[in-house]
């Protein structure tokens, strides 16, 4: 136990010193694995179960967010399955190009291995891909969706292999396993009676860890059951609030995931020059990914952001390379240098992702005949009409600067949110919302609209890198009106002052002043203590946050 929380202790100290430089903290937590594994440490079976642990939250939580739906898209499944081909002819090719040069490592391996190893590497890594989607806050940007909906074919895919290769056949008991959808009134039932503390979050690790168990009786792999129990459970108005619930204990887990890596086994001199050798592999299957979407009517801006999250190896690649170690199929050093190949893949996209919008604003006009003159409904020119105010990320506090402003406003007020169902949500409730996203500099393109009469500019949206980006495009655009943001901590504020919003308010000091007005409205009246304070405060100065002109 006390080897366990020293790595946990080292694995810290290399999160932080990561994100010091700029690159999230799993890439510290990969380096921390191998450079334990070097120094004679081995994975616990803590370690190992919180891996576990983690992956299959991970796989729950996107059930939580999943809309089939969407997996119906062209622009996934045949993106997916055209990849996974071409993806595995390439690579074939190339390891057989290099087992040709003698590569020892390959020189002995039959066609089908080769074939097996090329399979492992066509997968892209979900939970890489989610976790960088989340730290940017774009899981709900159709990017994001499209790289999410890829992943989920690409890990069904992987599943149904695990379920063959393994020699266990689900059982006669696997087709019980179709009454579950019959049971999704109840268990949603459950999910509402559970309040909103620790019951909630009980109910989420229960049919998360009892959902995987269940696949597992039945010889189907077990994150397939926690996907599952998720997809139960989405679309219900509190799957969000769950999800945001188990976000820490999901987090967390993984950590034992990406220490789990690094501990995999010993790093041989074979093993990396290997890695080296397959690692241009890599930058194949995004250039594959950006040749399928473009055909496809994606844009330019969807096609790189997409192509660049998804370019890297997957930990579904090392399950199936460890299936074929147990199977006798491929060496046991073949796994290793995967690992290796694997952890470069995230260290080498962490930054790419972390500057995928400067890689695409610098790549714009150098691909931009790679985009085709046909659009998806979702990427159409937008024409939203006289506008005065817009409201970015239509979410509660959104939603509720939307309403406020447009009683003072009218309908010169349009919201804008990047979701879907979110905005259709809107529109029922007859508010003027479209489509789109602020960080997009193509979106600025898109819509049809004179800036010189937009006055002011809400940044509502949860994530404050979003917020931070969406004012520096906006500044860049040389739009000339009033920004306000909010943001959850004061050195946020700072940030984003820097960048040019004129107010930027404390979302919980915000929450607590206005529930002080409330009481003051409905309980006191407009006379009386409340008047005095609010008299007292504007003689002081203490209104700081201001959008007057001389800001």
């Amino acid at each position: 136990m006390s080897s366990d929380i020293l790595t946990l202790a080292i694995a810290y100290l290399s999160g932080l010193a990561a994100r010091a430089l700029g690159l999230p903290p799993l890439v510290g937590y990969l380096l921390t694995g191998f450079a334990l594994y070097a120094g004679g440490s081995r994975l616990s079976p803590m370690l190992s179960q919180l891996s576990d642990l983690g992956v299959t939250l991970l796989l729950f939580t996107i059930g939580l967010k999943l809309r089939l739906g969407s997996l119906l898209m062209p622009q996934i499944w045949a993106v997916a399955g055209l990849h996974m081909g071409a993806a595995i002819v390439l690579s074939v090719g190339g390891i057989a190009a290099l087992a040709a040069v003698g590569i020892p490592m390959f020189a002995t391996m039959s066609l089908g291995s080769i074939a097996l190893l090329a399979f492992a590497l066509s997968f892209s890594s979900t939970v890489f891909v989610v976790k960088v989607l989340e730290e940017k806050g774009e899981m709900y940007s159709l990017y994001g969706r499209i790289a999410v909906g890829i992943l989920i074919v690409q890990d069904i895919a992987a599943v149904v292999f695990l379920a063959a290769s393994i020699g266990k056949m689900p059982t006669v008991w696997a087709l019980g396993l179709v009454l579950l959808f019959a049971l999704r009134p109840f268990i949603q039932r459950l999910l509402e009676q559970s309040g909103h503390g620790e019951l909630q979050i009980l109910l989420g690790l229960l049919l998360a860890l009892g959902g995987a168990q269940l696949f597992e009786l039945v010889n189907i792999k077990g994150d397939l059951g926690a996907l599952v129990m998720g997809l139960l459970l989405a679309g219900h108005p509190r799957a969000s609030e769950l999800a945001r619930q188990l976000l820490g204990f999901k987090d967390l887990f993984l950590v034992g995931f990406f220490l789990s890596i690094g501990l995999s086994g010993p790093i041989s001199l074979e093993a990396v020059s290997v890695a080296l050798l397959l690692l241009p592999l890599v930058p194949v299957k995004g250039l594959l990914y950006f040749l399928l979407m473009t055909r496809l009517r994606l844009r330019l801006r969807t096609s790189v952001l997409a192509a660049l999250s998804l370019s890297n190896y997957s930990e579904f690649g090392l399950i199936v390379c460890a299936i074929g170690v147990a199977q006798g199929w491929i060496g046991s050093d073949v796994l290793i240098a995967l690992a290796i190949a694997l952890s470069l893949s995230f260290i080498l996209a962490a930054p790419l992702n972390v500057a995928a919008y400067r890689i695409y604003a610098h790549l714009r006009p150098r691909l931009s005949a790679f985009e085709t003159r046909l659009r998806i409904a979702e990427e159409q020119s937008i024409f939203p009409g006289e506008t005065s105010v817009i409201v970015f990320g239509m979410g509660r506090v959104g939603t509720g600067a939307y309403d406020a402003m447009r009683q003072r406003m009218g309908d010169l007020v349009l919201g804008v949110d990047v979701d879907r169902v979110t905005v259709d949500e809107q529109q029922e409730h007859e508010r003027r919302v479209i489509l789109g996203s602020a960080t997009d500099p193509d979106f600025w393109d898109r819509i049809q609209l004179d800036f010189d009469s937009v006055q002011l500019v809400l940044l509502a949206m949860p994530n404050t890198q979003e917020n931070l980006f969406a004012a520096r495009q906006l500044t860049d655009l040389g739009y000339r009106g009033k920004i306000a943001a909010i943001a959850k901590y004061p050195d946020e504020i700072e940030a984003l002052m820097a960048a040019g919003v004129h107010a930027a308010f404390n979302l919980y000091a915000e929450a607590g002043a206005g529930f002080a007005d409330h009481v003051c409205a409905e309980l006191l009246g407009d006379g009386g203590p409340c008047a005095d304070a609010a008299q007292a405060a504007d003689k002081s100065g203490a209104i700081s946050a201001s959008l007057s002109p001389e800001r």
